[in-house]
């Protein structure tokens, strides 16, 4: 967690010296020189801690480790703390105290941090970093040993089988077996191994068992006493591989290499295997997918799943009763089925649970495991499921650590919203600030799910976007025994409560207060352990009419004392809030006191105006809240010089129109609302143009059309995503605007959505554009022909009354590069589409069609065609899917998919 500190302390310098904000700017002119000067340090110390980490595998901090992550907490915190204090000084002498603290503090911290790259020279000088190193080596003979009782899995089984065994000659095959820890690859591999067909079917079967800080030498040792038996007096690498290589020559061999962490351990080995056609096969288990499709070159992998309901229950059955001989008494089969079903289809947990069980034998003992499996699981004497997964986590470098470790923070069994993940990532400083942070993010994200660690719950219409993820409630549960450690951030639930002890309590802090009126944070405040969060839901909300709200906390340190009121208040750096919309808004008064706030989410909070106390958190990265009422942004807004996200929600809101200085906030990357009203860019100097605009800007919603001005749209050129909200008042504006061909200047646009914007088809379309969705647009359908001539649109959809109409002749247009095309709510009847119209066409979603009863029958020739969905629409028109299914079937193609989905509202 070092590393992830000195990432957030660059990302808070950079933040200072890219700041545009005036009563900065003076002060970083000033220190410009220190402030790059403790930049390079860090960046610097950074470097070298990168690779350092990277060779700790054991999980634990070193010593180094702990100093680099106090100190880097520590630097940030003064720096943070002087800047604020600068900013709030009222008087000249209060400012010019508050600069001399400053000056002091810069050089303070400058110490402090060469101090620590002095340690961390010590060592690379040394070599110490060897030191670190750990074998977690496993003996393969011990895996092999073990017996084997595969339940379940006869699917991939046998399909396993046959990629082994099919064919007596070609090239050496590879095939991975992918899936997180404890899915039950080894168990698979070891069954497919002792199959005595495939025994038979091989000349040299041999398996290596690997580890994370992989042995070439060990692992070369271990197949050649698979193929060859007996013992090995050499010792190097050279001749071992050649004798391996030897020893398969003109052989059809099956070579095990389990457990394998890395693209580099199969480098080191992949030579040795003869390359000759004989049909032989080489079985790789990995957690890793990167690893997968590296080593694998025909795509024969296979991805474990987790089991089902009655795949879970046979596995517990096969463990818990294996030595009973007599029918399950029915009692402890409903409870057992219980059981097996909480273990969420995991074999590891499955085992280890039924495996405990085995020796209690009173109903009412499995009546208590089947009320909290997961603890049952963590009193586990062997630590089986914390050490399998241990092994994951410990693999991760510093950055994937700290992105993991943030889903603790969310409910259990929760689906995460990726775009909310991402940007909460950012604004906690856990990624790079000086490379393209959606890029980093994505990144981040796409190494966890290969690694098998996050698991993609919702996507896209066109696959190629994640649209929600969750953890499994042991990857989940080893987060929060991570964050308990307390090594990356504090979590602390907070609770608002009126109690007979006249006190309002939060579930850290306590607060002395008359229970008649809204607690203040002004009395002692007591610390208590953490409490895993709870998902409040229902009645069990009301008993708490202020809400509940989470905290994340900056570690402490020796220069923070825990009972130290203010100082628990400065350290808390996010927070967020889960409970009804009408609780009361108790932190309003109170926000003034959270000075280096990072993140307020007020989403899920119905709040009637502005909080002006918000102003004062200069370092606010991310704001979401939700107005019921008319809303007013005061100017002050560009005192948040370092928000990169803004969103307010509520859809009974007017237009909110935003001051002229809102083009102060340079970080901005995430603007939405209902629908707003966006000045015209101030009119300055060429220089402090630079200083006025949205450049990093990503998306921007919703819009409305009347901004669509040149001096608008040239402070947001940048903008990858932009939503356009009219009315019909906009729209006749509009017409006589004359910006019909403005948004040609969004050379960066790649989505566009609109909403209840009449006929618009005067708009010029940027030729970037990849998505588009339409709502209430009421567009003639011989207007999409004009859409089918963007060259890169690959996403259409056309929700409630995006067209009108009940023809649509597509004619010679042709969308050439469209493959998702939804159409909502319309009055569409006839459709003379050809699959001329939609070349490339892979997924097609009729959602509520109340009038359509045929789909072109054409469509039968689109060989890219994967799906057909039809939601809530004329039974006579799932028939016509079915007729291109069979079409698709007669002509040898792999037939389409067709989907159903009948919504109870629907009256067919």
């Amino acid at each position: 967690m070092a590393y992830a500190s000195l990432i957030s302390l660059m990302t808070t310098i950079k933040s200072l010296l890219m700041t545009s904000n005036s009563p900065m700017q003076s002060l970083i002119c000033d220190h410009r020189e220190e402030l790059w000067a403790i930049h390079e340090k860090v960046s610097s110390l950074a470097v070298f801690l990168n690779n350092f980490e990277k060779n700790n595998v054991s999980g634990e901090m070193t010593y180094l480790e702990v100093q680099v992550k106090e100190v880097a907490s520590a630097v940030e915190y003064t720096i943070q703390l002087r800047v604020t204090e600068i900013e709030m000084a009222n008087t000249k002498s209060q400012n010019k105290r508050t600069r001399r603290n400053f000056h002091r503090s810069l050089q303070q911290v400058a110490e402090d941090i060469d101090c620590v790259r002095k340690e961390s020279t010590k060592i690379r000088d040394k070599g110490k970093q060897a030191s670190l190193v750990q074998d977690f080596s496993i003996s393969a003979n011990d895996v092999l040993k073990v017996k084997n009782n595969m339940v379940g899995r006869d699917d991939q089984r046998e399909r396993l089988l046959e990629d082994l065994t099919r064919g007596y000659s070609g090239e050496p095959k590879v095939i991975p077996i992918i899936g997180m820890g404890g899915i039950g690859k080894t168990t698979l591999a070891i069954e497919v191994y002792n199959d005595a067909h495939v025994r038979s079917h091989f000349d040299v079967c041999a398996w290596a068992t690997l580890s994370q800080q992989h042995n070439v030498k060990e692992m070369l040792l271990n197949l050649l006493r698979s193929t060859k038996g007996g013992t090995f007096d050499m010792t190097d690498e050279a001749e071992l591989a050649d004798m391996l290589h030897k020893s398969l020559h003109g052989k059809r061999y099956l070579i095990v290499m389990d457990d394998i962490w890395s693209s580099k351990a199969w480098d080191d080995v992949r030579r040795c295997f003869p390359s000759q056609n004989k049909g032989s096969r080489i079985l790789l288990t990995t957690r890793n997918n990167e690893v997968a499709c590296y080593a694998n070159t025909e795509n024969l992998s296979l991805q474990m799943s987790f089991m089902d309901q009655d795949e879970s229950w046979n596995l517990f059955k096969s463990v818990a009763f294996a030595n009973e001989a007599l029918p399950l008494p029915s009692e402890f089969e409903n409870i057992g089925k219980k059981i097996a079903e909480k273990s969420h289809g995991l074999p590891l947990t499955i085992v280890v649970v039924a495996g405990l069980l085995r020796s209690k034998k009173t109903i009412e003992d499995w009546e208590s495991v089947a009320k909290d499996v997961k603890s049952f699981v963590k009193n586990d004497p062997d630590e089986q499921c914390s050490h399998v997964l241990g092994l994951s986590y410990n693999h991760l470098t510093s950055d994937l650590k700290t992105c993991l470790l943030y889903f603790g923070i969310f409910p259990e069994d929760t689906e995460i919203p990726v775009k909310h993940l991402k940007r909460f990532w950012m604004a906690e400083g856990f990624l790079n600030f000086e490379n393209d942070l959606e890029g980093e993010a994505e990144k981040c994200l796409q190494d966890l799910i290969n690694r098998c660690l996050v698991h993609v719950s919702k996507k896209s219409l066109d696959e190629r976007k994640i649209i929600s993820c969750k953890v499994h409630d042991l990857i989940y549960d080893l987060c929060l025994r991570q964050v308990q450690r307390g090594n990356l951030f504090i979590m602390n639930d907070i609770l608002f409560e009126k109690s007979d002890e006249k006190k309002a309590q939060i579930n850290d802090f306590v607060f002395d207060c008359d229970p008649n009126h809204v607690p203040s944070v002004c009395q002692s405040l007591s610390r208590h352990n953490m409490q895993p969060f709870k998902h409040w839901t229902g009645d069990k909300i009301d008993k708490f009419p202020y809400g509940l709200y989470r905290a994340l906390l900056t570690p402490g340190h020796h220069q923070l004392r825990d009972d130290d009121n203010n100082n628990l208040l400065k350290r808390t750096r996010s927070i967020f809030f889960s409970g009804h919309y009408f609780s009361s808004f108790i932190l309003k008064s109170e926000l003034i006191h959270f000075k280096l706030l990072k993140i307020l989410d007020l989403a899920h909070m119905a709040i009637y105006s502005f909080p002006l106390q918000i102003l004062s958190l200069i370092w606010l990265r991310y704001l979401a809240l939700r107005c019921l009422e008319n809303f007013d942004i005061p100017p002050e807004i560009c005192s948040l010089w370092n928000l990169q996200t803004f969103i307010v929600r509520g859809y009974t809101l007017p237009y909110i129109t935003f001051p002229e200085k809102i083009w102060g906030l340079m970080q901005l990357r995430y603007l939405k609302l209902h629908k707003f009203h966006l000045p015209n860019q101030p009119s300055v100097s060429v220089d402090k143009a630079r200083h006025m605009s949205f450049s990093n800007i990503q998306s921007i919603s919703y819009l409305s059309p009347l901004c669509c001005t040149k001096e608008v749209l040239s402070g947001i050129q940048n903008v990858k995503k932009i939503g356009l909200n009219g009315d019909q008042d906009d729209y006749e504006s509009f017409q006589k605007s004359g910006h019909f061909n403005n948004l040609v200047i969004l050379q960066q646009l790649e989505t566009l959505s609109v909403r209840n914007m009449y006929d618009w088809s005067l708009v010029t379309i940027p030729t970037t554009l990849k998505k588009l969705k339409l709502y209430r647009t009421y567009l003639s359908w011989s207007y999409l022909d004009i859409i089918a001539e963007l060259p890169n649109l690959e996403v259409l959809k056309l929700m409630f009354n995006a067209c009108r109409g009940d023809e649509w002749d597509p004619n010679v247009s042709v969308f050439t590069q469209l493959k998702v095309l939804l159409i909502e709510v319309n009055s569409l009847k006839s459709w003379k589409a050809t699959n001329d119209n939609f070349p490339v066409l892979e997924r097609l979603v009729l959602r509520s069609g109340y009038h359509l009863k045929k789909i072109p029958i054409e469509f039968a020739d689109i060989n890219t065609l994967q799906l057909i969905e039809l939601d809530s629409c004329l039974p006579i028109l799932a028939e016509s899917a079915a007729r291109i299914q069979q079409e698709q079937q007669d002509l040898g193609n792999d037939p389409v998919d067709v989907r159903i989905i009948t919504s109870r509202y629907f009256i067919g």
